[in-house]
């Protein structure tokens, strides 16, 4: 494993950067090299030596700031760091042009397994929810404990609102909604996203709109930002798909690790009815629902979320069941 450090941007990457990345106060980057792929991982200096590590793996056309509210609030427990999975945040693309959520998977064991900090408190949001259940299923000696935020698990029946993210996985699809919306401005994708995303967007701060609209500014000028989008929701439609012991409801039913589950009322993308069907999946978890909150309940209430992470720390390590409603 190759490591290269800065406390703003990292140095290496196969393709020039063209813009600076927002590294929030008390973060630091760096820019791994692994098998196949390069990663760049947000970290967080912890309130003192010695705790235990967590990993955060963000979800479809996100990055590792995503979890900048929570690894501030879970400073005093966990030693926090946050990948960017590749193609998306500040990591190039993987080599083979993997995207699936296997691939994905690869990309966080090949990262724990070279950086030695396993097992890892895993957190996960969406894709990043997929994803981590894949890997505390297949590699249990790396996982300490779960945390999945809005998991994008199999659904039989998909909300209306998310059929056009599931869309964005068909060829031609993605080429075709960056013709018909050349005109948007930044502006106006990052409300759109905030308005599928949060329960309630009108709590977002202009000041994190605005670092939301300079980072999409960033991002659209990558070659392969598209790619990315549209193969990785390809692989998420993919894995929906998938039968047998490699359908991720049968690796949620083979997790061993305390499982904490947080679910939103007014989530757009992941169905709140599954919230119930998660909590009988995994065999040692905790439900948490957040009645107003939308698809990324780490954003929008991340001291609820941090609350939640630490009364799983609290209980037995054989005690699961299911948390009252949570609310702000």
């Amino acid at each position: 494993m190759s490591s290269t450090e800065s406390p703003s941007v990292p140095a290496a990457s196969v393709l020039p950067r063209v813009a600076p990345v927002r590294v929030g106060e008390g973060e630091r980057l760096r820019s791994v090299g692994l098998p196949g792929v390069t990663l760049t991982v947000r970290s967080r200096q912890p309130a003192r030596e010695g705790l235990p590590p967590a990993l955060y793996v963000h979800g479809l056309g996100g990055s590792s700031q995503n979890w900048s509210p929570l690894m501030a609030e879970l400073a005093d427990v966990v030693d926090s760091e946050a990948v960017d999975l590749p193609g998306f945040g500040d990591s190039p693309p993987p080599d083979d042009g993997d995207y699936s959520v296997t691939g994905h998977a690869r990309a966080v064991i090949r990262y724990l397994d070279a950086a030695g900090r396993g097992p890892a408190h895993l957190f996960g949001n969406s894709l990043g929810g997929a994803v981590a259940t894949r890997v505390a299923a297949v590699r249990p000696d790396l996982v300490r404990t779960l945390t999945l935020v809005s998991p994008a698990l199999p659904e039989l029946r998909i909300q209306r609102t998310a059929v056009p993210t599931g869309l964005l996985g068909v060829p031609g699809i993605a080429a075709l909604f960056t013709r018909l919306t050349k005109e948007w401005t930044p502006e106006q994708r990052v409300r759109g996203v905030m308005g599928l995303c949060y329960g309630d967007p009108g709590k977002v701060t202009p000041e994190a709109f605005r670092q939301a609209v300079e980072e999409l500014e960033r991002r659209l000028r990558l070659p392969y930002f598209w790619d990315a989008m549209a193969r990785s929701a390809r692989g998420i439609v993919n894995a929906y798909t998938l039968g047998g012991q490699h359908g991720l409801w049968r690796q949620a039913e083979r997790v061993l690790a305390p499982t904490l589950l947080i679910y939103g009322g007014r989530d757009r993308l992941v169905g709140f009815r599954m919230a119930r069907k998660a909590a009988g999946a995994f065999r040692h978890s905790r439900l948490v629902t957040l009645p107003d909150a939308g698809h990324v309940a780490m954003m929008e209430y991340p001291d609820v979320v941090a609350g939640a992470f630490r009364e799983l720390l609290a209980q037995p390590a054989d005690a699961g069941g299911t948390a009252p409603d949570a609310r702000s």
